[in-house]
């Protein structure tokens, strides 16, 4: 099965979160509500140096994913 890039999810016993899911290297899940990152996936040094470069780019990727997807329901 191919996954998108990016899923928004949503959960009502946190009705003021949501949830944007990357599917890819490096899988997290990032809570728009307060910007915390739940990492999905187990890093060693090498990982830890090219992932913190990246964070940003993919957070940023992440909230463009968002809103467009909030545009579209709004159109």
């Amino acid at each position: 099965m191919e996954l998108p890039k990016f899923i928004l999810g949503d959960n009502t016993d946190y009705p003021d979160a949501i949830y944007i899911i990357h599917t890819e290297f490096p899988r997290f899940i990032l809570n728009l509500e307060d910007d915390e990152v739940e990492w999905m996936e187990e890093f060693d040094e090498h990982d830890e140096k090219e992932i913190a470069s990246e964070t940003e780019n993919l957070i940023q990727q992440a909230t463009d994913f968002y809103d467009r997807e909030i545009e579209r329901y709004n159109a």
